[in-house]
This record gives C-alpha cells, sequence and structure tokens, in this order.
C-alpha cells in the first residue's frame, strides 16, 4: 500500500500515499454519489410513502401531547422530501466529521498541557484530523445559509411575531439567543477559534521538526492552555447552536457534554485507528502493544462516559415526565411509527455494550484487530448517535437511509484525502520533541 522513506533523522519517517489509497479514496467518493443518487431517486419515485404518511399522522399526535405551540413544528414544511433530507444529511456528516476533526487539536493540546510523553508517536495523526476544519467550517456555513428552514424551526418567517400565523411564544421567548445574526456570528467565532489554534499548534510542531531547542514546545503549551479553556465554551455552545435548537422546544442541560464525549471518543477512535492502520503498513515502527492499550483505555473509559451522561440525561427526563421535555425521547422511543426505536437501541448497544465487553480485558486493547473493530464500530455508532439526535427533529417519519449513507460516504472520502495529505505533508514521527524518547519507551 505505501513505501518507508528516511529524513536526516534516524527516526523520521515519511508516509508516502500511494495511487492504490487515492483510487480507493475516489471510489468511496463515487460509490457515496452513486447511493445517493438511488436514494433521490427512490425519494422522487415515493417509495415508503405510505409509511411517510402514517409517521406524519403519528406526528400531529405527539405534537399535540407536547402542547405549546409543539404540533405546528412536527408537521411537513418546506423543500420536497429529498431535497429536505440532502440537506439534513450534509449538516449532519458535517456536524460529525467537524467535530472529530477538531477533537485531533484538542488530544495535542490536552497532552501538551499535561506534559504527556506517551503520546508523542501519535501526535501527528492527531494533527493531521484537524485537516477538516477549513473545509467544514465552509460547508457548514453554506448548507445554513441555503437550508436553514428545512433544519432549525426558529428560522421560519413570523414565528417571533407576535399576530403572525407562525407564531410560537416558546420560540419567540428564546429570540435573544435564537435570531439569524447572533447565530451566524457564534458559529463564525466557534470555527474561527477552532481553525486557528489547529493551524497555530501544527505551525509550531513544524518548526520544532525543522529547528529543534524546547522553544516551540512552551509555546505549544501555552497556545494549547487558552484553546482549551475557549474549547471548552465553544464546543458545549456548539451543541447547542447546531444540534440542540434542532428541536427548539426541547433542552438539555448536560446536552453540550453529551455532544462532546460523541465528538471525543469518535476521536479517540479515529487516531487510534489510523494508528493501527499505519503500523500496518510498516509505519510508526516504534509504537508498541502499550501505545495502543493506553488508546484502547480512553476508549473504555470515555465510552462509559458518554453512557453515562447519556443515562442521566434519559433518567431525570424519563422520570420527570413533563410534556416539553418527555417529547423529545417519546419521538425516539415509538413515536412516529416506531421509525427510531430500533436505533434508539442499537445505539446502545454498539457505543456502549460493544466497546465495554470488546475492551474490557487488558489484552483485549493490546490486539490490532480488536481495537481496529471497536473503532470502526464506534465511529458508525456515534455517526448513527448524530442521526438520531438530528432527525426525529428535522425529517419527522420521513427520514430514511439512503441518502444519508450517500452523503457520509462522500464526507469520508473526501476527510480520508485531505486526512492523508496533511500526514505525508511532514514527518509522520515528531523529531525534535523534547519527550520523544519517552514515547519510543513507553510501557504500561
Amino acid at each position: 500500500m505505501a513505501t518507508l522513506t528516511h529524513q536526516e533523522s534516524a527516526t523520521a519517517e515519511r508516509l508516502v500515499v500511494t495511487d492504490g489509497a487515492r483510487k480507493t479514496f475516489i471510489t468511496i467518493i463515487v460509490a457515496g454519489v452513486v447511493v445517493l443518487i438511488i436514494g433521490i431517486l427512490a425519494s422522487l419515485l415515493g417509495w415508503g410513502e405510505e409509511h411517510h404518511a402514517a409517521a406524519g399522522e403519528a406526528a400531529g399526535h405527539l405534537g399535540a401531547s407536547a402542547g405549546h405551540g409543539a404540533g405546528a413544528s412536527l408537521h411537513h414544511e418546506g423543500s420536497p422530501v429529498w431535497l429536505k433530507r440532502l440537506l439534513v444529511s450534509l449538516w449532519h456528516s458535517n456536524v460529525f466529521f467537524l467535530g472529530v476533526s477538531t477533537i485531533g487539536t484538542v488530544f495535542m493540546a490536552i497532552n501538551y498541557v499535561a506534559y504527556a510523553g506517551w503520546s508523542v508517536l501519535i501526535k501527528r495523526i492527531s494533527e493531521a484530523l484537524s485537516a477538516w476544519v477549513i473545509p467544514g467550517a465552509a460547508i457548514m456555513l453554506v448548507v445554513f445559509l441555503l437550508g436553514r428552514h428545512d433544519i432549525f424551526h426558529w428560522t421560519h418567517e413570523g414565528i417571533m411575531d407576535k399576530g403572525n400565523p407562525n407564531y410560537d411564544a416558546i420560540i419567540a421567548g428564546k429570540s435573544g439567543f435564537l435570531n439569524l445574526p447572533f447565530y451566524l456570528i457564534r458559529t463564525i467565532i466557534y470555527l474561527a477559534i477552532w481553525a486557528y489554534f489547529s493551524y497555530k499548534l501544527r505551525q509550531l510542531s513544524l518548526a520544532e521538526d525543522q529547528l529543534g531547542g524546547t522553544v516551540w514546545f512552551h509555546k505549544s503549551i501555552n497556545a494549547s492552555a487558552l484553546f482549551l479553556v475557549l474549547y471548552a465554551v465553544t464546543s458545549s455552545m456548539s451543541a447547542w447552536d447546531w444540534v440542540m435548537s434542532v428541536d427548539t422546544h426541547w433542552f438539555s442541560t448536560m446536552f453540550g457534554w453529551y455532544v462532546f464525549a460523541s465528538w471525543w471518543v469518535s476521536g479517540i477512535a479515529a487516531i487510534a485507528l489510523t494508528a493501527i492502520y499505519l503500523k500496518q503498513a510498516g509505519y510508526l515502527r516504534a509504537i508498541t502493544s502499550n501505545h495502543l492499550h493506553d488508546l484502547g483505555k480512553l476508549m473504555f473509559g470515555f465510552s462509559i462516559f458518554w453512557t453515562y451522561v447519556w443515562f442521566a440525561q434519559f433518567m431525570l427526563i424519563w422520570y420527570a415526565n413533563l410534556p416539553e421535555e418527555a417529547v423529545y425521547y417519546n419521538q425516539r422511543l415509538g413515536g412516529f411509527e416506531g421509525r427510531y426505536t430500533g436505533m434508539f437501541f442499537f445505539n446502545i448497544v454498539i457505543n456502549f455494550v460493544f466497546p465495554f465487553l470488546g475492551l474490557m480485558t487488558r489484552d483485549a486493547k493490546r490486539q490490532m484487530i480488536i481495537m481496529k473493530i471497536v473503532c470502526i464500530a464506534i465511529l458508525i455508532g456515534h455517526w448513527s448517535d448524530f442521526y438520531l439526535m438530528l432527525m426525529p427533529g428535522t425529517l419527522k417519519g420521513e427520514n430514511g437511509f439512503l441518502i444519508e449513507i450517500g452523503v457520509a460516504a462522500i464526507f469520508l472520502g473526501a476527510f480520508l484525502i485531505l486526512f492523508t495529505r496533511r500526514l505525508a505533508s511532514a514527518s509522520l514521527v515528531p523529531v525534535n520533541h523534547p519527550f520523544l524518547d519517552e514515547s519510543i519507551h513507553h510501557t504500561t
């Protein structure tokens, strides 16, 4: 698949992305386009139309039970179903990939401020993950400007104007936060912060490679500390804006942590999966089962953390049984003719039960094949988690999978092209990092 070359340092390794690898990435994109076209044709031809009609009727009952004008937000409106599904799918996959991409920078920053040495050998992987931040930011702004009415009910005309037929008192009460200028300003700020610090830490890392010395390491620590403070705020707020405001009547004080946990464990899985593939291709020869073990422990622990936040949010809302809060879970547990019920339980199995059982033992975390299977399952599982967060509030009972999987495949192929290009642009081993020797001799 790839060949190994050496730079001046005996430990330097340069990734060569082969034509075969590029063809694989392009094939993923082409396959995604084909599936997307099939999905659009299926929607235009009305396959599953009766089910959608029944689900729409169920949506009306759910809306009536929620009260406070929520029923209006649960009826079909806006673009044709196929176009609405396409716009929501673009938003869904981009939010997922953008979040995972930014976690590369978060992971690197945490290791800098913790003075961690074990992760130095995989640092370039986390740096390369951020290659999607700028393209993802551009896609997010374009999709919001073009498709906001199909994704966010609070953007509809007259919904905050008293006396207008579309007026919704609850949404109008949130107008100080949910208004177009302020929303766009916040989104641009989030994206600008994430893009700037991803670029800054990457440049400091490359300067360290070229010039040596510890000055770059200390500058990276300072930049990382500031970034982590800003990310702690912007990650939660972006979760409110990009995901929670889809269900405008509903809110949860734990939602920012919930979305972060999903992004974080997915990002760790992406880093671990890349390290395994590189190791199997002959790169990163200094990586051992000890490094995999630590990555496995992070995935194991944060899969449990994600489940803890999931359960705490679910249990408190379900037990209180307040209509304006419980409607969120009613939609996912039996609402819309049960279209989301299977995925609701699948979500728990693939994101908690499977990683918990798969990575429970020490030996499992040190086996490449087991780690690879669990990493892939986590990435699929948390993409599905975002599907479950977004689809009931946007598409109601008119959801599907072909358009969504097609869009996800296109994003995956494009992401892999940018990711591997950045991986190949510098040595895979940060040769002048002061903790490199500690990472090479890391034991657990």
